[in-house]
């Protein structure tokens, strides 16, 4: 499979627990997510709703935006997400090919 390198964020719920990563491959990492295969933070709140994603043609410039983007305040962040996503959908389908599944986890208040 060929890179891609990808910087995004999944969320719990609405207005939830916020979680920014970064990855060459975002179906793969977004999978680990979704089906608890790491233990970790995402692991443990649970928090497995790709709500924000943004490709890049490097690593370098990937790894630079996650950075920026934890530094960042809630707020921003919930901002960046309600532009593109402003129902909180979960982007999964989208990036599997599939279409937008009604009832998404995070549309719920």
């Amino acid at each position: 499979m060929e890179k891609q390198p990808a910087t995004y964020i999944l969320a719990n719920r609405r207005n939830g627990t916020l979680y920014i990563g970064v990855t060459s491959n975002l179906v793969g990492r977004i999978w680990q997510h979704r089906n608890h295969a790491v233990p970790g933070f995402t692991h443990r709140h649970d928090v497995i709703c790709l709500v924000w994603y943004e490709l890049h043609e490097t690593m370098d410039s990937a790894i630079t935006r996650e950075m920026r983007l934890k530094k960042w305040k809630r707020a921003w962040k919930i901002r960046l997400i309600e532009e593109s996503n402003p129902y909180w959908n979960d982007l999964w389908p989208d990036i599997i090919g599939q279409s937008q599944v009604t009832g998404s986890p995070l549309s719920r208040g």
